[in-house]
């Protein structure tokens, strides 16, 4: 019984204690002039990106190192055909510039494979320059596009 009015007095005391500091603090205002993003601009896109053809040289060197540092194969991008763009800025025009390109790839192993990829503005290191995401059918080993590199397409 008295381990009962101790919890019931210890909980009344915290109720009162709650509802002081809940009255003696200030209510929320609305943000004053100097917080209300002043001196931001913010991204200045302008829907410059490169056509599909551009990205090759980018992709064949990515490819090269991606294999042969991290699965240690000696394969290599040894030709491109049937490039062509599949979506550009396929969303609301105030998201990053992408074009969306597919193709296919010819290995130095004689396989062909399918290629999608994205060309994004100030995509590139720190947002410098255009940036490039690529995903080759079948040689996404570490799953970061699939399946089937349905996730590097629109």
């Amino acid at each position: 019984m008295r381990d009962l009015a101790f919890a019931v007095k210890k909980t009344a005391l915290g109720a009162v204690f709650g509802l002081g500091l809940l009255a003696a603090s200030q209510t929320a205002q609305a943000a004053n002039p100097l917080e209300l993003n002043f001196g931001l601009t913010g991204p200045n896109y302008e829907g410059r990106v490169a056509p599909c053809e551009r990205a090759m040289g980018t992709i064949t060197t990515q490819f090269w190192e991606k294999e042969s540092s991290f699965w240690n194969s000696s394969l290599k991008i040894a030709a491109y055909s049937n490039i062509h763009e599949i979506a550009f800025r396929p969303w609301q025009s105030d998201n990053i510039p992408r074009r969306y390109c597919a193709g296919q790839v010819t290995l130095n192993d004689g396989k062909v494979h399918g290629i999608y990829y994205s060309i994004i503005e100030d995509g590139g290191f720190a947002g410098y320059d255009q940036g490039v995401e690529w995903c080759v059918t079948g040689l996404d080993r570490d799953w970061a596009y699939n399946p089937a590199c349905r996730s590097a397409r629109p």
